[in-house]
């Protein structure tokens, strides 16, 4: 019984190790992608007639942003990290960046005075359909998707709030953070 025990042990200590290396190597190959791959992987995330002219910037771990290329249609692009949760591929519009900085500024609620727009064509991944402040848990996945960054309540709108892989849903319903997903593309 010692012999199964200690071979099971060694089995989850190689299993560890592997998961560590293994998110390591999507680290380092997302901070050596080049200049150009980001800006690919950036316009993954929404339409070309948007993409084409938008700015492009990624965000270091001090969550500054780093301009990878100018724009001049009111669009920034981001990269994101692969493997990263909650790092995505995203376009937003000038609205949808206030929103996104006022979440991250940990505000009560956001600023914006009109609906944002953000595409994720590449689809995503968070860590919670109903917890904008979650930082752990069991990923959830997001097909290709757009989104409206404006306050919806489920419940005057009779829209759904339980998180949906095709059609449209209200993700972290109940929130001030609460938008709409619109899972496909436009």
């Amino acid at each position: 019984m010692k012999r199964i025990s200690n071979r099971v042990a060694g089995i989850c200590s190689l299993t560890a190790a592997l998961l560590v290396i293994v998110f390591l190597v999507i680290r380092t190959n997302a901070a050596d992608a080049t200049k150009e791959v980001k800006i690919k992987r950036a316009m993954s995330a929404g339409p070309l007639q948007i993409t084409k002219d938008a700015k492009i910037v990624e965000m270091d771990e001090k969550e500054n942003m780093n301009i990878l290329r100018e724009g001049n249609n009111g669009w920034t692009c981001f990269p994101g990290h692969p493997g990263v949760v909650g790092d995505n591929p995203e376009c937003d519009d000038e609205a949808a960046m206030q929103w996104g900085a006022d979440w991250m500024a940990h505000k009560p609620k956001p600023t914006n005075t009109r609906p944002g727009i953000v595409y994720m064509f590449a689809g995503g991944t968070d860590w919670s359909a109903t917890d904008p402040s979650a930082t752990s848990g069991t990923p959830i996945q997001e097909p290709p998707h757009w989104m409206i960054m404006w306050p919806f309540d489920a419940k005057e709108s009779g829209l759904p709030d339980k998180e949906k892989k095709t059609g449209t849903w209200i993700m972290w319903a109940g929130t001030p953070y609460a938008h709409l997903m619109i899972n496909q593309k436009p």
